[in-house]
């Protein structure tokens, strides 16, 4: 059993890592905000009560979270380990998730500051098919169109440079004290982001004596 936790600032690569070790270790990829989404679509009590705030643009509470997470880990796809990307966002929520399961290791995707400014103002999305392309990376074969259905690439707001910004400067205040914290208790494991994302993924199995 392996019960892994994805940590690492906006633009790491942590989405790209876990649909490529979804595979090769075999784990369901547990994103909070594809289970807040998937909760909403299936109209659980749980799910009900979380529209209320993502409608209306408010972070839904983590009480809330926990208890879609709570669910979501029960599953039997989910009972031999799983990989949690985008909880725990502090060191509270962190406390919290150590009283509902135990983990076994603490990936934290280190990228200097400046690569990391550099991934995301290039980052471009189709607004159609939600495919994410990077220009310099991973560049769509016709120039600002979609591979699959040719629709204008566009970036998101949040991915201007002071936006981008602001997310590292959010990020660094509300998670980095979690680093200390699992460091304390020998689960974090420090994955060097850089380089292409077969490097990446050759670096955590490598982490975790695959």
């Amino acid at each position: 059993m392996e019960r892994i936790v994805l940590l690492g600032p906006p633009g790491a690569g942590k989405g790209t890592q876990a649909a490529e070790l979804t595979g090769r270790l075999g784990l369901p990829h547990l994103s909070t905000g594809e289970m807040l989404r998937e909760a909403v679509r299936s109209a659980s009590p749980l799910g009900r009560e979380a529209e209320q705030f993502m409608s209306a643009g408010r972070l839904v509470p983590d009480d809330l979270v926990l208890g879609i997470l709570r669910d979501r880990i029960a599953r039997p796809d989910a009972r031999d380990g799983f990989l949690l990307d985008g909880y725990p966002r502090n060191r509270p929520q962190a406390e919290t998730l150590a009283g509902l399961t135990a983990l076994d290791h603490v990936l934290f995707f280190h990228l200097p500051e400046e690569a990391l400014l550099d991934r995301l103002t290039q980052r471009r999305h189709c607004p159609r098919c939600g495919r994410i392309y990077n220009l310099a990376t991973r560049p769509p074969r016709i120039p600002d169109r979609c591979d699959d259905d040719g629709t204008p690439l566009e970036r998101r707001p949040d991915d201007a440079p002071e936006a981008v910004r602001t997310r590292i400067r959010t990020y660094r205040e509300a998670t980095v004290p979690l680093l200390d914290y699992y460091a304390g208790r020998g689960l974090l494991r420090t994955v060097d982001a850089t380089g292409s994302p077969a490097e990446v993924t050759g670096r955590i199995l490598r982490l975790l004596g695959r």
